[in-house]
């Protein structure tokens, strides 16, 4: 009774932070489509102690999209199995709300999430959290109607996200700041003609939203803009890769005490994603249909949308992009967690508006923060062991230079 009333209490705290920042997606956007969705009474699922691994299964938390795709094709393949960690336990949560509280009472392990929220979680709600490596760069898209032709378009209408501490918030507010229009926090009624409505959405709610006309546009992860565009109910603006060059979205995200207690088994996990990886940079195509509702269904989508997501060029996009210099794709994997990148980041999220307490960000040094939130050393040797950096497109030197260019 007493470990039920715990966990009872560490639901309602998260929840009732959250409650005002309207984070995460719907939890009836995506009831029933999935046998494998993590049951919500806590009750149900077991929770090991921190740091303990004897008898205790990997269990891996993931959300529907293309972001969690290294995870989910590391257990496909058996990776998980090659490095003696056995199979994955796969589960699937319909918010970012439920993916976090999961995290924060043990009842998962490695998850995948958003890294301005990876952010939030370690220095605002105080929880040990670390980044072990990416997840994947790029991937995401500002999507509008047919009709909006230039991001001046969208002012006096509402365009949507997906959680306010996320990238696209961030990307998001860049492009609205060079076009002269200002961010008006959720709400209701009429806006300016110089300012957009930005509300929280689920994903799924998305396209739906946009083709009925109750918002002018969103910025999400894939595969709901390619849906969008399947379904002819609006066009990429711009990608989110072609505004932050090979952002990180999603990273890969474990607790510090089995990082601590059981540092041979954390780095199993590393070695899997980075081989996984790997494989679906060779393998785009093959990874679209592992990963679609044809197959196991590790995502609710068809072939002919995950393909889209996954084409090795953006062909047919020329009018859309305003730096092809960058070559970009519409989503890609690199695992290695640049410090530079984390930086950027601090920096942008102190000028981006969001709901909620934001005290916490004024006391944030970002170089302190890129030491501090994430753990590089382990992704850096896992992709020595697969052929160095140059695997992945990058260079020898393990720093980059950010190229943020609205």
């Amino acid at each position: 009774m007493e470990r039920s009333s715990t966990r009872l209490w560490r639901r309602r705290e998260l929840l009732a932070t959250m409650g005002g920042m309207l984070l995460g997606w719907g939890i009836g956007g995506l009831s029933g489509c999935f046998p494998r969705t993590f049951p919500s009474s806590s009750r149900e699922s077991p929770v090991f102690a921190p740091g303990s691994r004897e008898g205790h299964p990997l269990r891996i938390g993931y959300l529907p999209i293309t972001d969690a795709s290294p995870l989910l094709v590391a257990e496909a393949l058996g990776f998980y199995r090659d490095e003696g960690l056995g199979s994955a336990e796969l589960h699937l949560f319909r918010s970012w709300a439920q993916l976090m509280e999961a995290f924060q009472a043990y009842q998962v392990d490695v998850i995948h999430l958003l890294m301005p929220a990876a952010i939030w979680l370690r220095y605002s709600r105080r929880f040990p959290a670390r980044v072990v490596a990416w997840n994947h760069v790029n991937g995401s898209a500002l999507t509008v109607r047919p009709e909006i032709q230039r991001l001046k378009d969208l002012g006096g209408q509402t365009v949507a996200v997906p959680f306010w501490y996320s990238i696209h918030n961030v990307i998001l507010q860049m492009l609205l700041r060079k076009a002269g229009l200002r961010p008006v926090l959720g709400g209701e009624g009429e806006v300016g003609a110089e300012e957009v409505r930005l509300v929280v959405l689920p994903p799924p709610e998305m396209p739906p939203a946009l083709a009925s006309g109750r918002i002018a546009g969103f910025i999400v992860a894939e595969p709901f803009n390619a849906l969008a565009e399947v379904q002819q109910v609006g066009r990429i603006l711009r990608f989110t890769g072609d505004v932050w060059k090979e952002h990180a979205c999603c990273v890969v995200v474990m607790h510090e005490t089995d990082l601590e207690q059981a540092p041979l088994w954390a780095q199993g996990v590393v070695r899997a994603v980075v081989r996984a990886q790997v494989w679906m940079r060779r393998n785009r195509q093959e990874a679209a249909r592992l990963l679609s509702r044809s197959g196991r269904a590790y995502l609710p989508h068809s072939p002919e949308v995950l393909e889209r997501v996954f084409a090795a060029h953006l062909s047919g996009y020329e009018s859309v992009l305003q730096h092809p210099e960058w070559s970009p794709l519409r989503i890609d994997f690199q695992p290695y967690p640049y410090p530079s990148y984390t930086e950027a980041l601090v920096s942008a999220l102190k000028e981006t508006e969001v709901e909620g307490e934001t005290r916490f960000l004024g006391t944030l040094e970002p170089a302190e923060v890129a030491r501090d939130l994430v753990l590089e050393e382990w992704v850096r040797q896992a992709i020595e062991e697969v052929g160095g950096p140059e695997i992945f497109g990058q260079p020898a030197t393990w720093s980059r230079q950010e190229h943020i260019e609205p």
